[in-house]
């Protein structure tokens, strides 16, 4: 259900959306990964309806700008600045 909407995203933005193949969890490593980290600030079964922009806004700044192993401890954002430059 959650992508049930996936042409519409396609159509407003010209972003492609691909699916991991069934049975296929080695596809869906980012996804799985960035789970992981978001269910430190949401715990699974944890209703969103009481968060505002602000919430969520700062919970995107806390995983944007944490150095990640495999980026060999550059942060997400220190990536997106070197692209944009």
């Amino acid at each position: 259900m959650e992508l049930a909407g996936h042409k519409d995203v396609t159509a407003a933005t010209g972003l492609d959306v691909f699916f991991a193949d069934p049975r296929s969890p080695w596809q869906r490593g980012t996804n799985e990964n960035t789970n992981r980290l978001l269910r430190q600030y949401l715990p699974k079964g944890t209703s969103m309806g009481h968060l505002t922009q602000d919430d969520l806004d700062a919970i995107a700044l806390k995983l944007n700008t944490r150095p990640r192993k495999t980026m060999g401890y550059d942060t997400p954002a220190d990536r997106l600045a070197a692209l944009l430059r």
